[in-house]
């Protein structure tokens, strides 16, 4: 199996090699708004090891055995490429946003006057929600159709459109990461207090959790779909 190097962008990473997203994420290296940048950029950026990163990824790699996980989405038709966005992402935030928004709001009232950062962490969840929000149906009632329709007609028109909002998704996707890290820097990582609830508790594990599902649908899009329908004009 081939080795990684730091000169690689780290999105081109994360596709060859699924795993290192962990690696990335446990080094706080953005692999999705910022997977087209060189690896080397955001190790000196984060003042890493950057020998350590290297050799921690291709040490995973060699022992890396593809599953059905791992499903190489560089190649898999890309409606089934949609579908599986539509069906593990969208649906997850579709379901999650309203839960995580109440619980905000719950533990706000109940330990806001002890942590004063939940209130700045309830109102940049709203945010992001509100343009996540957005964000899903400007995909689901214009570009997913316009890709499934192009499939359809092999038509330039309906690929153009597909393409001609990408710099609009992309930009939609930064601003909702820069929005996650700014949550993470506020919770400190997301830990837990020793004075709060259960409720406290579960409020950021969702919100960690949510990151994490996040990052993985910016990837797919950011590094996959889009590169790919680009490709195509």
């Amino acid at each position: 199996m081939s080795k990684f190097n730091s000169s690689q962008n780290i999105g081109e990473i994360v596709v060859k090699f699924p795993k290192a997203a962990e690696i990335f994420k446990e080094n706080r290296i953005d692999f999705c708004c910022g997977g087209n940048k060189p690896l080397s950029e955001a190790i000196k950026e984060l003042g890493l090891d950057e020998d350590k990163i290297i050799n921690e990824i291709n040490s995973q790699y060699e022992q890396y055995e593809t599953s059905a996980e791992d499903k190489d989405w560089t190649t898999a038709p890309l409606d089934e490429l949609v579908e599986h966005i539509l069906n593990k992402h969208h649906a997850y935030l579709w379901d999650e946003m309203p839960k995580i928004a109440k619980l905000s709001m719950t533990i706000l009232k109940v330990h806001g006057e002890h942590h004063p950062e939940l209130s700045k962490v309830h109102k940049l969840f709203r945010t992001v929600q509100m343009e996540l929000e957005e964000h899903l149906t400007k995909e689901e009632t214009l570009q997913y159709p316009a890709i499934n329709k192009f499939l359809e007609t092999n038509s330039k028109g309906d690929l153009e459109k597909a393409v001609n909002i990408i710099d609009e998704l992309e930009q939609e996707h930064t601003n909702a990461g820069d929005i996650l890290r700014e949550l993470r820097a506020i919770t400190k990582d997301y830990i837990i207090p020793d004075d709060v609830c259960g409720t406290f508790e579960l409020t950021y594990q969702k919100l960690h959790e949510m990151e994490s599902d996040l990052f993985q649908h910016i990837h797919l899009e950011n590094n996959i779909l889009f590169p790919r329908l680009r490709a195509l004009l």
